[in-house]
C-alpha cells in the first residue's frame, strides 16, 4: 500500500484542488473567487483519476479549513484562494517531510518552512506534497528520476514512458499536467529547470541565498535552492516575490514584453548541439525568435574550465551533504531513528527489498567515506568552485562578449523511463549557474518530436528581475509566432 493511498484511507474527506483550466488562476486572482469544486469526495475522486503522472504525494490534512478560511474577509495578498503543491522535502508543518525516503515517515515537520509560511501569508492554499527523486537524485549514480520508496514512479504528463525529470518530478509533472498552476521545486543541480523544461513549464532556481533553506531536506549549502515551477512566466514572477516575504522586489511588475529590443544575448554553442537534431531545430526556431524580438545573438565557442568545475562540484557535493544531512537529522523529531548518515546507510541495507529494488546508495557511501565539514580542504574547494563558475565563467563571458544573458537548450527531451535501467540522460546546461549559485530560468521553447523542450536563460548573482523580463519578453514573443 503506498503512503499516499494510507494518506487518504487516513483522512477520507481530504482533497486536492485541481485548477482545471488554463487561465483559472489568473481568472480567481483578479475576481478573488475560489475556483473549482472544493466539495469533498467528487475532488477526491477526481485527484485519484486524474493524476496519471502519480506526481502527488499526499494531501494536505487542513485543506479545507484552509479554504474555508480563503473564503471569509477581503483578499490577502497576490495568491489568494491559489492552490500551491510543495516537493515532499520542504517543512509544511504538520505533515510528513521524507524526502521521497521510508526512513523519513515519522519526520513530521513542527513549523512551516519560511518560504511556506511567506506564501500562506500571500494568501496561497498549500494542498499538498509531490513526489520527488528520493533524496533529490543523490542516493545513487543508478538512480531513476522520479522514483522514491515512499511515492513510487512519477512519469512525463506528456507521454507517460518517459520520464519527469528529476529531482522536482512530482511539481514539474502536477503543473505539466493541470492539476495546479503553480508548484515548488528544490534544486542543488538542474533539479527545477530539467523536469520544468521537460514537462514544457516554467522553472526558476533563483540565486542562491534569495530565498531561505531553512526547513528543506539539504544536499549542499552552497547550492541549494527552492524556486517557483508554473505554467508560465508572469506566475513564476510572482511565486519569487511571495516566497521571499515581505520587502522582496515586485518581480511581476518588472516583466515587459520588450525586454528583448536592443539586448545582446551569449548562445552557449557547447552545450546546444548535444541533444540531436529535433532539438536543435527546437533551438534554431528559438533563436529566430528571440532576433525577431530584438536580441542580438552572440556566439560563445568557449566555456573555461567546465571539467575542472564538475570535478570541484562533485568533491564539494560529497562533504557537504555529510554535513549538512547529519545537522538536519540530528535535529528531526524523535520518530526518526536515522540520526546521521551511517544511520542511513545502515537502514537502506536492512529495508533494500523496499528502499533498493532497483539501485543503491554508493553515492551516500561515497559521502560517508569523506570527512564532512570537518575537511580542511572543503574552504577552497568550494571557493574555487564558485570562483572558476561565477566570476570566471558566467560573469567573464558576459563582459567579454557584452552580454546581459547567456542561452542554451536546457536539456534533451524526456527519454524512456526504466526503474531497472536508470536513467538515460543527455546532459544540461546547468552546472555553471548550479556551482556558481547565480540565477537560471528555464522557458518552454516548444516541442521537439512531440515532446516539450525548455530554452535556459543564466545570467549574474540576483539578476532574476533581468532573467524573467527576458523569459517573459520570449514567451510572449513566442506566443505571436
Amino acid at each position: 500500500m503506498s503512503y499516499t493511498y494510507r494518506l487518504l484511507l487516513t483522512f477520507p474527506s481530504l482533497i486536492l484542488f485541481a485548477c482545471q483550466e488554463r487561465g483559472v488562476v489568473d481568472h480567481a486572482l483578479k475576481e478573488g473567487a475560489l475556483p473549482g469544486d472544493a466539495s469533498g469526495e467528487s475532488v477526491l475522486r477526481r485527484l485519484q483519476k486524474e493524476d496519471g503522472s502519480n506526481a502527488i504525494l499526499a494531501i494536505s490534512p487542513d485543506l479545507k479549513e484552509q479554504f474555508k478560511d480563503q473564503t471569509s474577509g477581503r483578499a490577502r495578498g497576490p495568491l489568494h484562494g491559489v492552490p500551491v503543491l510543495v516537493k515532499d522535502n520542504i517543512h509544511v508543518q504538520g505533515m510528513p517531510t521524507t524526502a521521497g525516503s521510508r526512513a523519513l515517515l515519522q519526520n513530521i515537520a513542527r513549523a512551516d518552512a519560511p518560504i511556506i509560511f511567506n506564501l500562506r501569508r500571500a494568501g496561497a492554499i498549500i494542498a499538498g506534497k509531490t513526489n520527488l527523486s528520493e533524496w533529490a537524485n543523490f542516493r545513487s549514480t543508478s538512480s531513476t528520476s522520479g522514483w522514491s520508496s515512499v511515492g513510487g514512479l512519477t512519469t512525463n504528463p506528456h507521454d507517460a514512458s518517459r520520464t519527469a525529470c528529476g529531482s522536482s518530478s512530482g511539481s514539474a509533472a502536477a503543473v505539466g499536467s493541470g492539476l495546479v498552476d503553480i508548484a515548488i521545486g528544490t534544486e542543488t543541480d538542474g533539479s527545477i529547470t530539467c523536469p520544468a523544461a521537460m514537462c514544457g513549464i516554467v522553472g526558476l532556481k533563483p540565486t542562491v541565498g534569495l530565498l531561505s533553506g531553512e526547513g528543506i531536506v539539504p544536499i549542499s549549502a552552497s547550492q541549494d535552492t527552492a524556486g517557483p515551477m508554473t505554467r508560465n512566466v508572469t506566475l513564476a514572477a510572482r511565486m519569487l516575490s511571495a516566497m521571499a516575504g515581505d520587502g522582496a522586489t515586485d518581480y511581476e511588475a518588472t516583466l515587459d514584453a520588450s525586454a528583448l529590443k536592443g539586448v545582446r544575448l551569449g548562445v552557449l554553442l557547447p552545450l546546444c548541439g548535444t541533444y540531436g537534431d529535433a532539438v536543435s531545430e527546437t533551438f534554431a526556431v528559438a533563436r529566430q525568435t528571440l532576433e525577431a524580438a530584438g536580441a542580438t545573438l552572440v556566439e560563445i565557442e568557449r566555456i573555461p574550465d567546465l571539467g575542472r568545475i564538475s570535478r570541484l562540484e562533485w568533491a564539494l557535493l560529497l562533504r557537504e551533504f555529510k554535513r549538512d544531512l547529519n545537522e538536519y537529522l540530528a535535529q528531526t523529531p524523535s520518530g526518526v531513528e536515522t540520526r546521521t548518515l551511517a544511520d542511513l546507510i545502515v537502514f537502506n541495507k536492512d529495508h533494500a527489498a523496499e528502499v533498493m529494488p532497483y539501485f543503491g546508495q554508493e553515492v551516500f557511501e561515497q559521502s560517508e567515506a569523506t570527512k564532512g565539514g570537518s575537511d580542511p580542504e572543503l574552504p577552497d574547494i568550494v571557493a574555487e568552485a564558485k570562483r572558476l563558475a561565477g566570476p570566471e565563467g558566467i560573469d567573464r563571458m558576459l563582459a567579454e562578449h557584452d552580454c546581459v544573458a547567456l542561452i542554451a537548450p536546457t536539456t534533451g527531451k524526456a527519454f524512456p523511463v526504466s526503474v531497472e535501467e536508470g536513467d538515460s540522460y543527455e546532459g544540461s546546461c546547468t552546472r555553471l549557474p548550479a556551482v556558481s549559485g547565480y540565477p537560471h530560468l528555464t522557458v518552454p521553447m516548444g516541442l521537439a518530436d512531440d515532446l516539450p523542450v525548455g530554452l535556459s536563460f543564466m545570467g549574474p548573482a540576483f539578476a532574476e528581475a533581468r532573467l524573467l523580463a527576458l523569459g517573459f519578453a520570449y514567451e510572449q514573443a513566442r506566443m505571436k509566432r
